[in-house]
Formats: structure tokens, C-alpha cells, sequence
């Protein structure tokens, strides 16, 4: 194997947090594994690799003339990438909050004339999106945009934060299609993992860390043998788990109703663009479904229009809690009964609070760091944060918490108030896999004890809680 670099420094800083690292770790050309648990310093490895080489704190060195260009990828760079930050979550769908945010072809410009970009976005089905809002895009096609434009770069080395996850099953082989041409023409990638299950058969390097500590780094020397013993290496570091009896009990019933929403020929649409059109659902009080769908097909967009997110939703057939949309009912009406979690949610949400605060915040009805939190909103957030083993972090900026640590926390902030009904969109994302076991869990006991109506969304089947009994499914465009 030719070295791309080494990491020289027994300790790495940046921003404060430090990594320690067992002498002279060399990382090879090819595709590189950084695993470990949620909050265990991964994205502050990729950033120091990044951005934070230097010869006193930093000491990184490489055979090569000079250091490798380097482009790191996260979802929340979606912002700096579109050079806008749409202030709230609840203003992404206003039509007329969004004049100024730009559309894929306005983002991607002249570079849309490249070959590459035509090679790309047909591999990653984008062609599609070169008219649509960037704000308007799912989850899934905003990493599959991040990443085409870091390869249009042609960096070096590509370090990929968490990439696997939002990606549909047909759109996560085309990506590991993607990663095994790139390596082999030249440019390196670095992928920050936290579910052993998403180490790709190809990979040239493993290397552990956890408790901001580097381990010994396993090479691939004896192809499967090597990649097997890799994923041992990651299951063995999976040991989170919660105590079920733990969970905080519901004050009050559900609110007594029949419908908890119904969907009657739903069409949304956007421009010329429609990207739902004819959806009947109905979800009675108690039911637990799935929704499923290819990335772009509407899922989110769907719930939109449940969760009172969505404009277009007075323009439709659509029953909540057994009243019928633009009845006389306030949209806050609606979401003090709704729990709500989703990766637009996640990216939208900017907290200057404590983790506590925005746990207990959860107990109001906006998406938001609004007003003091009482002792007693304290005390009931403390109780989530202990079941799910965040108390050490309550007094911590939520905003310094890793991606997966934030999750964690905005999942709790879900379920603090115990709604009617609760939305699970794509929640597991950026939690590693014993934390998504742990949340599954969470999500089952509290179906069995409590009867909330529950819809869930993901792209991975064995995410699925098995209270979850029913399925409702769009199809691709």
C-alpha cells in the first residue's frame, strides 16, 4: 500500500477537542474507514484532516511534494454549499420566503456543461432536480448533490461524514459503485462510520476511535478475511443500551378521537413539477405504519402536509384528529398533539441553548429556542436525557454536540410530551448501531404502553419497529 499520509502528532486538536493517536498511524491511498460510536470525535478527526494540518499541534506528513487537496462532506453543508440558511424550519415550504434560495442549476451553474455532471447525475438519478429549489430537495438527493459536487472538485482525498445514511437501497449501491471507480482513478476517500454494516467490501483501512482515542489500525492485506475482522472490530465497540422501565410514564390519555389523519386525492406540486398527486391514506388513533418510498418520491413532503408545515395542505381533502383542515383549527392546535422528528428538522434546527433546554423545549409546539425553561420542564427533560445516558452533556451548547449526539437529543425533545402522534422520519440517521437498536426499543415500548398513533419512515427495512403492523409505500417518479 503507497501512503497518502501520516498522522505524527500523539495528540490532534481542533477546536478545542483533542484526539490522542498511537505513534505514526500511516493512512493509505485508497478507502479508509474511521469508525466509531456516536460522540467518539470521528468529525473532528475529518476536520483536522481537512483543515487543520500544521506543523506544531497538527504534525501531518506525506511523501507527496505537497499536501493532498482535501474536501470534506457533511450534511449541513448544504447552507455554506447554497450560500443561504433559511431562518426557520417551518419556512422552507412558504413559496414566498424563498425567492432568493437557488435551484440546482442555479447552484451548479457552468458546471452543469461538464461531462462528469452529466455522468453523475444520471448514475445518481438527479437530472430531475436541476429546476427544483434546493430547500425543496429530500434528504437523500441533498447528499447525493453534496457528494456529485465534491467529486466535480476531483479533491485528492474525500472524507464523507456519515454518507450511507438518507440514501435509498438503490441509491447506497450506486454510491459503493461510485466509491470503488473513484479510489481506483486516483482520488482517496475517508469514510466516518458508526454502523459496522456500511463497511464497504473494498475497503483498504480501518481505523478505530473512541473516547476522542484513536486504536491500531487494521489494513487489508488478506481481502474478505481483513473486512470481516474490521466489522467484528465495530460490532465489539457497540455496547449502548437503555433501561425500558426507565421510560418517563404519559400524565394523560390520548386525546380521544377516531382519524387521526386522512389523506383524500392529495396532489402537491411546485411549478410544473408535481410531486404528489392522487395519495389516499387514512391512519386511524392507535395504528402504527411505515411509509416508504425511493428518495425524492414525496415522503417528507407528505408528512408536510400533516404536520401543518405545508401550505398546500388548505388546498386539499385532508382530515386531523377528525376535523377537516381549514375548519376554524390553528396550526398549533394541530402540533401540540404531533411529535415530530425528521433530517430536514435536524438541518433546520439551530439551538443556542443547553441540551437540557432544548429537551424541555419540546414540551411547546414550535421548532424553536423560545423563552425560559421552568424547573419542572427541566426535571422531565433530565429524565429522557438519563434514559437515553445524555446527562452528562444536559448543561452542554447543544450546538457542539457531534451530528449523532444531536439526534439523540432531538429524538427525546420528540418524545418528551407524549403525543397523539408520533412521526418518525428517517430518526435513526447518524446514530450508530447500538443506538438505533436502543431507539427501536424506546419507539416499541412506548407503542405497547402508551397506544400513540405512530408513522414511521426509513429506507432500511430492519430500522422498522416491530410494533409497526402496517404499510403505506409511494412510488418513484
Amino acid at each position: 500500500m503507497k501512503e497518502l499520509f501520516t498522522l505524527c502528532s500523539p495528540m490532534l486538536t481542533w477546536r478545542m477537542q483533542k484526539i490522542a493517536v498511537p505513534a505514526g498511524v500511516v493512512v493509505p491511498e485508497g478507502v479508509t474507514v474511521v469508525f466509531g460510536p456516536n460522540g467518539a470525535g470521528k468529525s473532528t478527526l475529518g476536520n483536522i484532516i481537512a483543515k487543520g494540518w500544521n506543523i506544531t499541534t497538527n504534525r501531518i506528513t506525506t511523501s507527496r511534494e505537497q499536501k493532498p487537496s482535501v474536501k470534506m462532506i457533511e450534511f449541513g453543508d448544504i447552507h455554506s454549499l447554497a450560500g443561504f440558511h433559511t431562518e426557520y424550519y417551518q419556512q422552507r415550504l412558504e413559496a414566498t420566503m424563498n425567492d432568493d434560495v437557488p435551484s440546482v442549476g442555479d447552484l451548479l451553474g457552468t458546471r452543469m456543461a461538464m461531462p462528469r455532471w452529466g455522468e453523475l447525475a444520471s448514475r445518481f438519478s438527479l437530472e430531475h432536480t436541476v429546476e427544483k429549489k434546493v430547500n425543496y430537495l429530500s434528504s437523500g438527493e441533498l447528499r447525493k448533490l453534496l457528494l456529485v459536487n465534491a467529486l466535480l472538485d476531483a479533491p485528492e482525498l474525500l472524507v464523507l461524514d456519515n454518507p450511507y445514511i438518507g440514501l435509498d437501497a438503490v441509491s447506497r449501491d450506486v454510491f459503493n459503485d461510485t466509491l470503488r471507480e473513484v479510489a481506483r482513478e486516483g482520488t482517496s476517500v475517508m469514510l466516518l462510520l458508526c454502523n459496522p454494516a456500511e463497511i464497504p467490501d473494498f475497503t483498504d483501512m480501518f481505523l478505530p476511535i473512541d473516547g476522542m482515542e484513536l486504536g491500531n489500525p487494521i489494513y487489508a492485506q488478506n481481502g474478505c478475511d481483513d473486512v470481516t475482522a474490521m466489522r467484528e472490530t465495530a460490532w465489539s465497540m457497540m455496547d449502548y443500551a437503555v433501561d425500558l422501565s426507565a421510560i418517563p410514564l404519559r400524565r394523560m390519555e390520548v386525546t380521544p378521537h377516531d382519524i387521526t389523519f386522512a389523506l383524500r386525492d392529495c396532489r402537491v406540486a411546485y411549478g410544473s413539477t408535481v410531486v404528489l398527486d392522487h395519495v389516499d391514506w387514512t391512519v386511524r388513533k392507535g395504528e402504527c405504519w411505515s411509509l416508504s418510498g425511493p428518495n425524492g418520491s414525496g415522503k417528507s413532503l407528505l408528512l408536510s402536509l400533516i404536520f401543518a408545515d405545508n401550505p398546500q395542505a388548505y388546498s386539499n381533502d385532508i382530515t386531523i384528529f377528525d376535523k377537516r383542515r381549514g375548519s376554524g383549527e390553528s396550526i398549533w392546535d394541530i402540533k401540540r398533539r404531533i411529535g415530530y422528528v425528521s433530517p430536514e428538522m435536524h438541518l433546520y434546527f439551530r439551538s443556542g441553548g443547553t441540551v437540557a433546554e432544548v429537551v424541555a423545549q419540546g414540551l411547546r409546539d414550535t421548532i424553536g429556542n423560545f423563552g425560559s425553561v421552568s424547573a419542572e420542564a427541566r426535571e422531565e427533560a433530565m429524565r429522557w436525557l438519563r434514559l437515553f445516558h445524555l446527562e452528562g452533556v444536559a448543561d452542554m451548547p447543544y450546538r457542539n454536540l457531534s451530528a449523532g449526539m444531536q439526534r439523540l437529543v432531538l429524538i427525546a425533545r420528540t418524545f418528551i410530551k407524549h403525543p397523539d402522534l408520533l412521526i418518525f422520519d428517517e430518526p435513526l440517521h447518524g446514530l450508530d448501531a447500538a443506538r438505533k437498536r436502543a431507539v427501536r426499543a424506546v419507539v416499541n415500548e412506548i407503542a405497547r404502553r402508551d397506544s400513540p398513533t405512530l408513522v414511521y419512515v426509513t429506507h432500511y427495512l430492519p430500522e422498522v419497529p416491530e410494533s409497526v403492523t402496517r404499510r403505506f409505500a409511494l412510488q418513484g417518479r
